[in-house]
């Protein structure tokens, strides 16, 4: 059996990485956090729940198109929608989300 530097045999650490199909998952998750906008709605969903309107005011886009990431960050389990009234308030999906987020910036900042 070969050994590696870290300790223990090749097949004991493929052992330990994660599944094909976590891998798979984990890249898409990272694909949407790829666009801007994309981030910039989590970003602002970060302080709190807000409708679409008030997003779009924000960001000063149209609400058109942050609908149209909504849809994707909700896809990917990203946002979530409650209805208040005739409303719908968005919010992160989870603190996961917050905390890659959280993650990222602190990544990014200490490199300037």
């Amino acid at each position: 059996m070969t050994k590696l530097s870290v300790g223990g045999s090749v097949e004991d650490l493929k052992k330990k990485m994660p599944s094909e199909k976590e891998i798979y998952g984990l890249s898409e998750l990272y694909k949407v956090f790829g666009d801007s906008t994309r981030t910039k709605i989590l970003s602002c969903l970060g302080l709190g729940d807000f409708n679409v309107g008030q997003i779009a005011e924000m960001l000063e886009m149209s609400v058109s198109a942050v609908s149209h990431q909504l849809r994707v960050l909700r896809s990917a389990r990203l946002v979530k929608g409650h209805k208040e009234g005739k409303e719908v308030k968005y919010s992160l999906d989870d603190d996961h989300v917050a905390e890659i987020l959280e993650c990222g910036l602190s990544h990014i900042r200490e490199r300037h």
